[in-house]
């Protein structure tokens, strides 16, 4: 009598050493299954992800210092800033121009953040606001605060990049390579990370950090506040806060998570509407990454934002 093939919860070694593989290659092929199961965490690819929470606690073994703490909080901010302004108002909504390197640059700024690759963000992106708080939106809190959160993040459908949604970015090789081999980058800035602390350990010993108290604070803990920080817009800005324009999903403006996220607390004027380079629409409505946009049009590296039309502010009220 034959043997039963292998049930999709528990992958067979070859499908094991797939998802090794995807881990690093996101093209590698992978098999269609059941619509169900795909909605499923995939807990074996999403082990590094698992893992990088994990090396969280080894600040009590490296300890902490001044030098390594700032450090991660610069590259919460760099990075956070390269996820705003550019993964999300350029990639995913195109609202301001800018040249090829400078478009790339930010693209490897934000794949240091861990959050995948720009066209794998922009293509989920703008899924999102074509369902938003719908069955079909993989995120909405409507579904449960944790898969809001991060449970989407993780399943095998969640992993896919659909290239129907951003075929204006497929022209771009170093884009589609940044997506396809998205850890290349967070790879190479931990090992800068600890190459760093192990040079200043020896060179400037009064700064009080090393090699692995480095890779800890500057990479594993500002990562893991950078991506919780982040999805917070999926999992709270759609539940907190005040509703300004009656929009047809459930978004809110709410000022912590603007000051958390640089900006994109102000979630409900920006699904009203995602065309402006711009989500505080109000001057007391405090957004960082609008100021830094506008800083780097100053300095001539991008160009065209795209402002908050009058007709929308004005049905904005007070």
């Amino acid at each position: 009598m034959s043997a039963s093939p292998p049930s999709p919860a528990s992958p067979a070694p070859r499908g094991r050493w797939t998802t090794f593989v995807r881990w690093f290659d996101t093209a590698a092929a992978e098999r269609e299954g059941d619509p169900a199961l795909d909605d499923r965490v995939d807990w074996l690819r999403a082990l590094p992800f698992l893992a990088m929470h994990l090396a969280c606690i080894a600040v009590f073994w490296v300890g902490a210092s001044a030098t390594a703490v700032g450090i991660a909080v610069a590259l919460y901010a760099v990075r956070m800033f390269a996820l705003t302004g550019f993964y999300h108002r350029y990639f995913s909504h195109r609202t301001f121009r800018t040249s090829r390197p400078v478009q790339f640059l930010f693209a490897m700024l934000g794949a240091a953040s861990v959050q995948r690759g720009p066209l794998w963000w922009a293509a989920h992106h703008r899924h999102h606001h074509a369902h938003a708080d719908t069955p079909a939106d993989p995120h909405t809190p409507r579904k449960g605060f944790w898969r809001s959160h991060v449970g989407w993040f993780l399943t095998r459908a969640g992993f896919r990049t659909d290239p129907a949604r951003i075929r204006d970015w497929l022209r771009f090789p170093e884009l589609r390579w940044l997506d396809r081999y998205d850890t290349v980058v967070p790879l190479a800035l931990a090992a800068a990370l600890y190459g760093l602390g192990a040079a200043l350990e020896r060179w400037a010993p009064g700064l009080g950090t090393d090699g692995p108290q480095l890779l800890v604070w500057g990479f594993f803990v500002s990562t893991v506040a950078l991506f919780h920080a982040t999805v917070t817009i999926n999992s709270l800005a759609h539940r907190w806060g005040r509703r300004r324009y009656d929009t047809r999903d459930d978004s809110r403006n709410n000022l912590w998570l603007a000051l958390l996220t640089f900006g994109e607390g102000w979630h409900n004027n920006h699904h009203y509407f995602p065309g402006s380079a711009r989500q505080g629409f109000r001057w007391w409505e405090i957004d960082i990454t609008w100021y830094g946009l506008r800083l780097l049009q100053a300095l001539g590296l991008v160009r065209d934002l795209k402002p908050v039309p009058a007709a929308v502010l004005a049905r904005a009220g007070g």
